[in-house]
């Protein structure tokens, strides 16, 4: 009987284990999410005759320009010179060619060199030294008259000047530091860039400075011409000190081995006094590193006599040693090349022609006066 008990007592807690054992296999099937099956991306092919679908290329760098030649800019740009300053030339020439050159003719001859912006002085030697001359010739020859006008003219303007832009430090060491000045609206930060690509035109290696830190647009204009031809442009925010940039900028220059600094500096209105005491602070903090080897002065050459005394106050507090004379294409008023130089006793070494890049030239006394002359016959 005890065994009957002990076989019961066995077969009820074997049928427990196997309840227990189902049971939690059961739960456990139902509790555990069921996952799909991943399917791979099908990539649908092309049909027959359909064109395949370009991936979008990465952006490419800007190319590099290369600015054209100096070598005789200033003979290739001549149509220009010389339609702007016709109504000197022509004027003249019609003058000297009258039947009579009384005093009343050589008064107007004085009238149109007054009105070309000649300057008074200027235009008095002019016209005393071709009354001698053709009086003492005799002459009405319009080859002859052509000649000694071109002659008085070359004259004036002195052949001999160095033109040259200074594109070594007059230490021996480091770069060439050129400081551009001049008012704002004379087109100074797009002749900075232009100035850029004549140097690169002869090989030069560049770096410029944008120290004209008052005018926003300064130095996105300066890196856009800076980007063109591959010359790095040294920046910091609006507002910042300019001496500061432009001490970095030679720096950078001569950390890098650069041939020439061009320092882009501010040009609010002349008569501002803490205009001119910030130009005075850049050229001694650039001083400090080595000489300045070039002070350009951009004037706008429909500007006139108005230039002339820009160019004065320009030239008492940084030492102007150049002369560019841009817009000269859209004046008739040539005569200031010749009134600039002569008052401010340098020479005028650049000139701007046009509004294309490479239309800034070398000033070259010939053609100058060639297309002035000869200009009026076309």
């Amino acid at each position: 009987m005890d065994n009957l008990w002990i076989w019961v007592v066995a077969a009820v807690v074997a049928i427990a284990l196997v309840v227990g054992v189902v049971v939690a296999v059961r739960s456990r099937s139902k509790s555990a999410p069921v996952e799909a099956p991943t399917e791979e991306p099908q990539v649908e092919a092309p049909k027959q005759g359909e064109p395949k679908i370009a991936e979008p290329a990465a952006p490419a760098a800007p190319a590099i320009e290369t600015p054209e030649p100096v070598a005789g800019r200033l003979v290739r740009l001549r149509s220009r010179l010389a339609r702007s300053n016709n109504a000197l030339g022509k004027g003249l020439l019609a003058l000297l060619a009258s039947d009579r050159l009384d005093d009343d003719v050589w008064d107007e001859v004085e009238e149109t060199l007054l009105t070309a912006d000649v300057g008074m002085a200027d235009t008095t030697a002019v016209v005393e030294r071709l009354r001698e001359r053709v009086k003492v010739l005799g002459t009405r020859d319009p080859e002859e008259l052509r000649s000694l006008l071109k002659a008085e003219l070359s004259a004036v303007l002195d052949p001999g000047l160095d033109r040259s832009i200074a594109t070594a430090s007059p230490s021996g060491e480091g770069p060439a530091v050129i400081l551009m000045v001049g008012v704002n609206g004379s087109g100074k930060t797009t002749t900075c860039g232009r100035v850029a690509r004549v140097l690169i035109a002869e090989d030069k290696t560049v770096i410029m400075g944008a120290a004209d830190t008052f005018r926003a647009a300064a130095a996105e204009q300066l890196e856009t011409w800076g980007a063109r031809v591959g010359a790095r442009v040294v920046r910091r925010g609006e507002g910042a000190d300019p001496a500061s940039v432009a001490f970095d900028a030679v720096k950078a220059g001569a950390d890098e081995g650069a041939d020439v600094v061009l320092v882009d500096t501010a040009g609010r209105l002349q008569n501002k006094a803490g205009l001119m005491d910030e130009l005075g602070k850049v050229k001694r903090v650039v001083e400090k590193q080595g000489p300045v080897a070039e002070t350009l002065l951009v004037l706008d050459a429909t500007t006139g006599q108005n230039g002339l005394q820009q160019a004065k106050v320009f030239g008492e507090v940084v030492q102007v040693t150049g002369i560019v004379l841009t817009k000269l294409d859209g004046s008739a008023k040539g005569g200031i090349v010749i009134a600039v130089q002569r008052q401010l006793g340098v020479p005028v070494k650049l000139v701007g022609l046009g509004e294309g890049p490479d239309d800034l030239a070398p000033f070259e006394v010939g053609a100058f006066v060639d297309a002035i002359v000869d200009g009026a016959e076309s």
